[in-house]
């Protein structure tokens, strides 16, 4: 008989990371407030996790971040000004933010990396399982991941990560999990984890993606782990402990993502995020499809 486990309300969101791979432009603006398209990125992860029923978020934050809360806080004189117009349109886009959720924000301080974040949510989050989503991946809504894992989670408790399989020469640039398989296709059980490993060391070609649903046991490991991989508290080092010791927290489970995923991160893939999104738009698709065509048609033709 499956087992259920309490149901997951609560969701963290790790940003206070500084963008420098996007400098000059984040020099004053949050990297999460970089558009995609027409929403800054940090909105598509908010709309990811009300969508699984996550409509309590804590924001990770550190300094020059305060356009986030902005962002998700009302603006009478905007909405004013709209509503005098009769644009009633851009009105509901302006409101959409911030009627999304119950928004939480508190300060990371010292950037000491990715554990030291989400232990910074322990005083919010408090002895229930919750989810923690990485800004840098947007996974398409029609491709419900988070939702899948909090479900997995459900049924066995502890913890669940997200992954998916990579070439094994870009392995080096993700976590790395040994797994079992399961008498689900897409879910796996966590035997181990390896932050960022060489191709020949690297237990497997399945990469951890930005997507947790945690055990609040997280938080006691995480007290006592000391930095590791570019001298910071590294949440992959707290769940191999988590792996190999069921008796901690239960069990680590893996759900394997072959969906839509944008990786914002990185420049390159930030442009093709855009450029997939805006195709994939009933409103801007059918025109901005013929534009692509018509340039990459000239562009070859020059070539």
């Amino acid at each position: 008989m499956t087992q259920s486990h309490p149901r997951i309300s609560k969701a963290v969101i790790p940003a206070a990371g500084l963008g420098t791979r996007f400098l000059p432009a984040t020099k004053a603006t949050p990297k999460e407030m970089l558009p995609v398209v027409d929403k800054p990125a940090i909105q598509y992860v908010v709309e990811e996790a009300v969508s699984a029923g996550l409509d309590d978020v804590l924001m990770i934050t550190g300094r020059n971040k305060r356009p986030l809360e902005d962002h998700f806080d009302r603006n009478y004189e905007l909405e004013s000004a709209l509503q005098k117009k009769g644009d009633a349109s851009r009105l509901a886009k302006v409101q959409e933010s911030s009627d999304l959720a119950t928004m939480h924000y508190v300060r990371q301080g010292d950037p000491k990396g990715l554990g030291h974040a989400v232990l910074c949510a322990a005083p919010h989050v408090g002895h229930e399982p919750f989810a923690v989503l990485l800004g840098d991946d947007l996974i398409d809504p029609r491709d419900p991941l988070l939702a899948r894992m909090v479900e997995v989670q459900e049924q066995h408790g502890g913890s669940v990560i997200a992954l998916m399989e990579v070439e094994p020469e870009q392995i080096h640039l993700y976590g790395s999990a040994a797994v079992e398989v399961t008498a689900d296709d897409d879910v796996v059980k966590v035997t181990g984890l390896v932050e960022k490993p060489d191709a020949a060391d690297a237990p497997s070609n399945y990469a951890i993606i930005g997507r947790y649903v945690l055990d609040p046991h997280i938080f006691d490991i995480l007290r006592k782990t000391e930095p590791g991989r570019g001298g910071e508290i590294q949440l992959t080092d707290a769940l191999q402990q988590l792996a190999t010791d069921e008796k901690i927290g239960g069990p680590v489970h893996g759900v394997v993502f072959k969906g839509r995923r944008y990786d914002t991160g990185d420049r390159g893939d930030y442009l093709r995020a855009i450029v997939r999104l805006a195709c994939e738009r009933e409103d801007l698709g059918p025109d901005f499809r013929a534009w692509l065509r018509s340039y990459v048609a000239e562009e070859m033709q020059q070539r």
